[in-house]
């Protein structure tokens, strides 16, 4: 059976996907390539976050073009069917599918690596041209396949950029690799289609013109298939309405937040396929590695890096112009490169030059990364967030106010603050631990105005609460506004306890005051 060339193996699978309950139509995304096939932008890379659909895709692209296939019924269920030129290219091309991670649990050394796919390649060349020598290194020999019977290839190259990803070799054996995508591909008449995927960007690695044919897409740059990768809005809806343990609220709050840069909303897709699967909102966040590797950059505070984390975390995005990562270094040698590295990642969503965490998915994984013990005064402040839960709801209000100062010490610029925007940042940390118990809501409309903070409780047994920032007044005034200003409407439906809450800051003493009091 074919490995690569004109294989059944992807192609079938790409049949239980399309037959998944949860399936969603991406298949437009063909019609787009297609146009692409013989002209000057057949090289197309798409680089995306883990689990947006990029295998998915890039089976589905397999199993359409793959001659020795008959897929007409599959496809013809779908949106591509609808196309001019559906029938044209249905199953007519030779298809090299490669994904290149299928042997790194045998790759002891790159030549091991390496030699896996050209040795099953050459394979199945010889098994559907058993005519053609295979002496010669694998251009060669399909340079003398389309000199033979005037047909080429489309080459479907997933996880192009594995070896850079896992840290797999030498950087010299990962030369080798470019080298040997070159070779494969650049300048070759027999190239109808060159399309790439992985999460990193061909122009951090490949250096001078090694695989400068490609014109790379990704979602801080991509206005042509930015709603082919990722779960749109409409399409969540969708799917959620295909089961009726998960309200499309839940699914906004969990996984909503990435933009593209045309500002079209998409959801991670493998993240919203499971909860919908399993009738659970969580976190299906699987891959710490890049998260790690990063929090390296940040723990050495790099350009004030930590600031921003901070910053973030606490619900205040971050104005920067991102340069893309796009850098020749290997390392990551200044703030601008880290942001633009986790945006690559999926770690954080960047539009109109604004960052942010996208989501709650994600900002579970940043609450984690804050509590590690590597970041220092951060993690203790984050690990007594508890401690300030439980003082506000038993009207601790001498603990509370040592635990705002303790936040407020600590050495991150954006906490040594002149506003209430950054005192609400020092609240968002001190309350960190609440986000498992309470949906917290800033700047909510309620009454005449916008409430602070609304702490929200998940069990209704416990308070919820309403905190009102103040700088140089009093946490008395804090209150009269909660009150004046009739915030508590926000909470009208809940029957339980609820508290106001004042806190006010002084700029002179620098110390900060709390009040609590019932709402009635």
């Amino acid at each position: 059976m074919p490995y690569f060339l004109n294989t059944p193996i992807i192609n079938n699978s790409f049949t239980e996907v399309a037959n998944y309950k949860y399936f969603v139509d991406k298949s437009e995304l063909i019609d787009k390539v297609t146009e692409c096939i013989d002209t000057p932008n057949k090289y197309i890379c798409i680089t995306r976050p883990r689990r947006f659909g990029k295998t998915i895709n890039a089976m589905m692209l397999a199993a359409y073009y793959s001659k020795n296939a008959d897929f007409k019924g599959l496809f013809d269920n779908l949106k591509i069917s609808e196309s001019p030129s559906y029938l044209e290219h249905l199953n007519k091309h030779n298809v090299i599918y490669i994904t290149f991670n299928a042997n790194s649990s045998n790759a002891e050394t790159y030549k091991k690596y390496i030699d896996f796919y050209k040795d099953r390649l050459i394979r199945d060349i010889t098994e559907n041209y058993p005519n053609i020598p295979v002496d010669d290194p694998i251009d060669l020999i399909l340079q003398k396949i389309f000199e033979f019977t005037k047909k080429g290839f489309i080459f479907v190259i997933d996880e192009w950029d594995y070896i850079f990803n896992n840290n797999l070799f030498s950087n010299e054996d990962r030369e080798s690799f470019l080298q040997f995508l070159k070779d494969l591909l650049k300048d070759k008449p027999y190239v109808e289609l060159a399309y790439m995927t992985g999460v990193l960007p061909i122009a951090k690695y490949s250096s001078g013109s090694a695989l400068n044919m490609f014109v790379e897409f990704n979602i801080m740059n991509d206005h042509q298939f930015d709603k082919y990768f990722g779960f749109t809005h409409d399409e969540v809806e969708d799917l959620c309405k295909k089961q009726s343990r998960l309200s499309m609220a839940e699914l906004k709050d969990w996984y909503n937040g990435y933009r593209t840069c045309n500002n079209l909303q998409v959801y991670n897709p493998r993240s919203v396929a499971l909860a919908l699967n399993q009738g659970v909102c969580q976190s299906y966040w699987t891959n710490t590695g890049p998260l790690d590797e990063i929090l390296y950059y940040i723990n050495q505070d790099i350009d004030a890096v930590e600031n921003d984390i901070v910053q973030m975390t606490s619900g205040i995005p971050v104005k920067i112009k991102l340069k893309g990562y796009g850098a020749e270094q290997i390392n990551l040698n200044n703030r601008n490169q880290i942001l633009s590295a986790m945006t690559v990642y999926g770690f954080l969503s960047y539009y109109d030059k604004t960052l942010q965490i996208p989501n709650k998915e994600l900002r579970i994984k940043f609450d984690e990364t804050l509590e590690d013990k590597s970041m220092g005064e951060i993690s203790k402040v984050i690990m007594q967030s508890n401690e300030m839960l439980d003082a506000t709801l038993r009207k601790d209000t001498v603990t509370m106010e040592r635990i705002i100062q303790e936040t407020h010490d600590i050495n991150i610029p954006v906490i040594k603050y002149g506003d209430e925007n950054s005192l609400s940042c020092v609240v968002t940390l001190a309350y960190l631990a609440a986000r498992d118990d309470y949906k917290i809501i800033r700047e909510m409309p309620a009454g005449i105005g916008f409430a602070d903070f609304i702490f929200y409780p998940n069990n209704k047994s416990k308070p919820a609460f309403i905190i009102e920032l103040k700088k140089d007044t009093t946490p008395d005034e804090a209150l009269k506004q909660i009150h004046e200003k009739r915030y508590a409407l926000a909470l009208k439906d809940y029957t339980g306890q609820k508290l106001a809450v004042g806190i006010s800051y002084d700029s002179k003493t620098k110390t900060h005051k709390v009040k609590i009091k019932d709402i009635e």
